[in-house]
């Protein structure tokens, strides 16, 4: 279990971020209630998050779910060049998580491309001619034990069984394919500039009646195609360092290695992947003894894995979504 580190975020404000991670749409009310506060309370702290925390709430289309692919990139660049480079991808809507490592020269980089055109674009048309870029590393995620959906705040365990399962705005999607339909598009576009859009403003966005959004954001969130996302900065709640870890097990060992990796506090995701090595993770810790702490602990003493390459974060550039850094 997680501890709360923090001069500016305190065990309320952590559990409030907890509930949002469940059900970011839920009203001031409906969070107070679960929360025990008034829902001026919980409005007034939720503007300070905003504002000192980083937190903002987004729709974000599950790959994983829509049968797309998605990939783990690695790009590496001569020094001078990776900051541009890195926030020429942020700045793009198929990218996410991406971070500097290995001292500035290395980019790594979520992609999630909706069709094949767009993979091909970038790896295969605006990385390759980029000024810069020696080598791209381009890793296929096959299946994720953690992360998406899964936020890794319930790993501090702050709320209780019944307060989860009052937030829980509907049952966990069944098996099954799902899709957005392309009349959906203006709704999740608008979700994912806001996450907690009213329905007026989202009838707006849309051209539908107010009861049709319901219906159709209702079901896209149900089939689990689209879910809602918070993000914020982890160094508020004493977390600042993360790291990459590239991790080797033997084929037999691939599931069972996954699935206790997605139980450690540390990872914040976790998935399987095609390439040198079979497993990629994120793990966000308080500091660099940390990082030691859990490669040379629960890291190291589970069975079946034979090979870890960390890759530590110099900076975070993006995590869903992209904000221009300050000059």
């Amino acid at each position: 279990m997680l501890t709360l580190i923090s001069s500016t975020v305190d065990d309320l404000d952590l559990r409030l971020l907890a509930a949002l991670e469940i059900n970011a749409r839920a009203s001031f009310s409906r969070l107070g209630t679960v929360l025990g506060v008034s829902d001026q309370t919980v409005a007034r702290r939720y503007r300070r998050l905003c504002a000192e925390a980083g937190l903002r709430v987004v729709a974000v289309r599950d790959a994983h779910r829509l049968g797309q692919d998605q990939w783990m990139l690695r790009v590496r660049c001569a020094p001078d060049s990776a900051q541009t480079i890195s926030e020429a991808l942020a700045r793009r809507p198929d990218t996410a998580w991406i971070g500097l490592a290995s001292g500035g020269t290395e980019i790594v980089c979520m992609t999630r491309p909706r069709s094949p055109g767009d993979h091909d674009e970038l790896l295969l048309g605006k990385l390759p001619r980029t000024p810069s870029v020696v080598e791209i590393r381009a890793h296929q995620l096959l299946h994720r034990y953690f992360g998406g959906p899964t936020g890794w705040l319930a790993k501090f365990t702050v709320l209780t069984d019944d307060q989860i399962a009052a937030l829980r705005p509907h049952p966990e999607p069944g098996p099954g394919p799902v899709h957005i339909d392309p009349e959906d598009e203006p709704l999740v576009k608008a979700l994912e500039r806001d996450g907690r859009a009213a329905y007026p403003e989202l009838q707006r966005a849309t051209g539908r009646s107010e009861s049709a959004v319901k219906r159709r954001l209702s079901a896209l969130l149900a089939s689990g195609a689209l879910y809602i996302d918070i993000e914020y900065h982890s160094e508020a709640l004493g977390y600042p360092r993360a790291a990459v870890l590239w991790i080797t097990t033997a084929p037999g060992d691939l599931e069972s290695v996954g699935e206790a990796l997605s139980t450690h506090p540390e990872i914040a995701y976790a998935s399987a992947t095609a390439g040198p090595c079979n497993i990629v993770v994120t793990a966000v810790v308080r500091d660099t003894a940390g990082l030691y702490a859990y490669l040379s602990g629960p890291l190291g003493r589970l069975s079946g894995v034979r090979h870890v390459e960390a890759t530590p974060f110099l900076r975070r550039v993006k995590q869903i979504t992209y904000r221009q850094p300050e000059r």
